[in-house]
């Protein structure tokens, strides 16, 4: 196989992805939740988008849209998803399916390619019902009763009301068929910099990160804001302010490399102008891709609201909400990705850890799996500005075509 042959079709690709872009078009990105009608059409279009690669389509019981080949040899499962979060970017999820889809249409059609590229588009991977709920369910770990218990996270609206407008209610849910694959490979936008400030065009993903969320809660005592002396009061929301900068003063001699924290959103009990907090709540978040590291910064976290507690004037306590251990790439297929940049990339990649998590992290629990950046502009995701430079997603394609054909060959 010479190293220059990757055949992804660029116009094509941007092509697609403009379709998708279209699609519950707002500004220049997208409004598409999960299971609403945006999200129901961008199935339906890569339903029937999917026999151009040699592939049957289907959506099963949660959402998901799988693409199945007949063609003999290993299979090699490639995606990511479809819906967007609110008033958001047009690349986050659409990017790694047109790019599968294309990696398809490309080799599953090569005779000389031994096996085919099978296509994955997991439902709510950005978390309007659940937590990865798609890619989930396809390795086993969603119940039904998670599914009764879900609930749109700004409407309220039941994934199984959800489900029934959507036409899916008593499908089964596809689950992975052990052996079937060689691995798993999803492309994404960075969210992140680093390519682009390092002028690179590629990053070979060598784990994702597990992310650890906390509830902080403070107890004070509440009273009226205007008799109240300050030397007496016990303030909650001073004593989160407090704590929150003691985070940022401390965490930085315990915490890894690339580890970050985050207060994403913070409580005030009553939450009015002329009432002194008698409680306040904060919701932390610890991402890294070392259990160790998340350990030792846990242990510096309840240590510190002991110390606080035993000052005062307010009591804190911390309780762990969220568990998500972190993916290692599998290493075969990160030497493919690297070694198709070299092919058509001149090299330009870097081996880097994602902050963000992606659905590959749950294939990689029952399967190897790989993951593919290209830069994004300014950094910028989860935001309706979000945009990567057409050559770069041109390139992107071609690497992931070229790594494909790599692993599938291994």
């Amino acid at each position: 196989m010479p190293d220059t042959q990757t055949n992804a079709n660029g116009e094509r690709v941007l092509a697609d992805l403009n379709a998708l872009r279209a699609i519950g078009a707002y500004k220049t990105g997208v409004h598409k939740p999960t299971f609403s009608e945006p999200h129901r059409q961008s199935l339906d279009w890569l339903v029937q988008k999917l026999p151009d690669a040699g592939l049957s389509a289907t959506i099963d019981g949660i959402g998901n849209v799988l693409g199945t080949s007949t063609k003999a040899g290993p299979k090699l499962l490639a995606g990511s998803h479809l819906e967007s979060q609110n008033y958001a970017g047009w690349l986050d999820g659409p990017l790694g399916v047109i790019y599968a889809l294309e990696a398809a249409r490309v080799l599953n059609a090569d005779p000389s390619v031994k096996g085919a590229v099978e296509v994955a588009a997991w439902c709510d991977e950005e978390g309007h019902f659940g937590s990865f709920l798609g890619s989930r369910s396809y390795v086993g770990q969603v119940t039904e009763a998670e599914i009764d218990a879900a609930r749109d996270r700004t409407g309220g609206r039941a994934m199984r009301d959800a489900l029934a407008e959507m036409g899916l209610s008593g499908r089964a849910r596809v689950a992975v068929e052990p052996g079937r694959h060689v691995g798993y490979l999803e492309a994404h936008i960075e969210q992140g910099d680093t390519l682009e400030s390092s002028h690179l065009a590629v990053g070979v993903v060598t784990s994702i990160v597990g992310i650890w969320q906390y509830r902080i809660n403070f107890s004070g005592e509440q009273n009226h804001a205007g008799t109240t002396r300050m030397a007496v009061r016990k303030d909650a929301g001073l004593a989160l302010a407090k704590f929150c900068v003691a985070i940022d003063e401390r965490f930085p001699d315990t915490c890894g490399p690339r580890t970050v924290w985050t207060t994403g959103r913070i409580t005030l009990e009553p939450g009015a102008p002329s009432i002194i907090p008698g409680g306040a709540e904060m919701l932390f978040q610890i991402r890294d891709d070392n259990p160790a590291v998340i350990a030792r910064l846990e242990e510096l976290l309840r240590t510190m609201a002991d110390e606080a507690s035993a000052k005062g004037p307010c009591t804190v306590s911390v309780e762990k909400i969220r568990t998500g251990a972190p993916a290692m790439m599998n290493a075969g297929f990160q030497d493919a990705i690297e070694a198709a940049s070299k092919a058509v990339a001149g090299g330009r990649s870097i081996r880097m850890p994602s902050g963000a998590g992606h659905d590959a992290q749950m294939l990689a629990t029952v399967m190897p799996a790989g993951m593919l950046f290209v830069p994004s502009i300014g950094g910028i995701s989860h935001h309706w500005t979000e945009n990567t430079a057409d050559v770069d997603i041109v390139t992107g394609a071609q690497v992931f075509v070229d790594a494909c054909r790599r692993i599938l060959s291994a």
